[in-house]
């Protein structure tokens, strides 16, 4: 099978199975999408030992990083949290801003912290703060938790120097200061319906809790008195710091600046986040009288519920690998890419096909730039337009984010959503970013 339309038929069909297994059947997600991962490669005429390659690659190539990171953000949040740091957290936010403007809070924090971090890095380490929230006050995970994740979406997908508009305005020529600009005009209100807005609305719709897994059984560790919110706060901006480092060292510094090899080093999200733990371990835990013994139970309960999303998230890791490796992403995207659509409109539609069918944002506008740049030379495109259509990219690899995507998974988890209630929720609000984003993009396309 290696005609255009078999590919994509089968590609379609492949997604519509997995939903029903998943959301009918109930089987489990790892294995379903193992399951379907081989079905759509036999259906689009690979052959076994093909197949089995690039299930292997894609397994190993999303757990290379994401069991590192989600580990040791396991541990780190867990010791947070059992600490009564996220709780201290918690209390002072909430004092300061208020109940009614939490949202806002945390649309702001993720708006901010996804400049410099990877999305599921900053979720990672933030998503203890929403579990203290809702732990205070009953409210919907959906209710913290889609502001957070609207403002880090935004910026993960807008606003330089995340890699997705970095890669993109380097294949297309555009110029970073547009992208920039741009990325904030259209970011802002995105963040602010997607998030705040939409938080609000969904919150009251589905009461997620925190699920089970997450939790820790009730130990007899004394946490009357709270560590000071200076230490908590220091702590949890350790890493997000030696990664902003290790960005602005990289445009500042010499090549062979040894400050910079340094700063690469520590400023990695493994060294961070290793570097993180170990504080948490040593000043939150046994400095505050805990026991050699109680801090490894602490870090082996926490490891249990990141072992459920390793393997969902490595499972949607190959499913991904398999639609790339059989071609559907390309055949996609050529067919639109010959059609007679205005320029931002085309790179939104390219990108979104792209990211439907394989899942990561930054592959699909990576893709998508690829693609537009043939249209971009013959149209003798330039200046201003260049950064919308970099903007228009990556609004189309934002929408719809579904089962294929490991931020689908991570959200699913973390917050102990349904299938269906992950896309009632995360995948809505990824949609309104996205077409918010295109919006814009075509209004400020009247001016320049």
């Amino acid at each position: 099978m290696d005609s255009p339309t078999s590919l994509i038929l089968a590609a379609l069909g492949s997604i519509i199975v997995l939903l029903y297994l998943v959301m009918k059947l109930r089987l489990h997600a790892f294995v379903a999408l193992l399951v379907v991962s081989g079905l759509v490669g036999l259906a689009t005429g690979m052959n076994v030992e093909e197949l089995l390659d690039t299930v292997e690659k894609g397994m190993g190539g999303t757990l290379g990083f994401v069991a590192t990171v989600v580990g040791l953000g396991a541990m780190f949040g867990k010791m947070l949290e059992v600490s009564g740091g996220v709780d201290r957290l918690a209390n002072t936010l909430l004092d300061k801003f208020g109940e009614n403007r939490s949202q806002w809070a945390m649309g702001v924090t993720g708006f901010l912290v996804a400049i410099p971090v990877f999305l599921d890095v900053a979720f990672i380490i933030l998503v203890p703060l929403i579990y203290a929230l809702t732990r205070r006050t009953g409210r919907s995970l959906l209710y913290y938790g889609i502001p957070l994740l609207a403002g880090l979406a935004v910026t993960h997908s807008f606003i330089p120097p995340t890699p997705g508009p970095i890669a993109v305005a380097k294949l297309i020529g555009a110029d970073l200061g547009y992208v920039i600009l741009f990325g904030a005009i259209a970011g802002l209100p995105a963040m602010i319906i997607a998030g705040p807005l939409f938080g609000r609305w969904i919150g009251k719709r589905i009461d997620a809790q925190i699920p089970d897994y997450m939790e820790l059984p009730k130990n007899d560790i004394d946490t009357t008195g709270l560590p000071s919110f200076k230490l908590i706060l220091s702590i949890i901006l350790l890493p997000l710091a030696l990664i902003v480092l290790n960005t602005v060292s990289g445009v500042i510094l010499p090549e062979e600046s040894p400050v910079l090899a340094a700063l690469t080093f520590l400023g990695h999200p493994f060294v961070a986040l290793t570097l993180a733990t170990l504080l948490a371990f040593t000043l939150l835990g046994t400095r505050r009288g805990m026991k050699r013994e109680q801090v490894m139970e602490v870090a082996t309960k926490a490891l249990e519920p990141a072992g459920i999303i390793i393997l969902v998230t490595g499972a949607g890791g190959v499913f991904k690998q398999v639609l790339i490796d059989s071609g559907v992403g390309e055949v996609m995207g050529n067919i639109m890419a010959e059609s007679a659509l205005p320029p931002i409109l085309l790179a939104f539609l390219i990108s979104t096909a792209v990211r439907v069918i394989q899942g990561s944002a930054t592959v699909a506008m990576i893709t998508a730039a690829g693609l537009m740049a043939p249209v971009i030379t013959t149209l003798n495109l330039d200046g201003p337009v260049l950064g919308l259509l970099v903007i228009s990219i990556a609004s189309g690899a934002t929408v719809l984010s579904h089962v294929n995507d490991s931020g689908f998974w991570l959200v699913n988890r973390y917050f102990g959503l349904t299938e269906a209630q992950t896309l009632r929720s995360w995948t809505v609000m990824e949609t309104i970013i996205g077409l918010v984003g295109l919006v814009m993009s075509l209004i400020i396309g009247l001016f320049v």
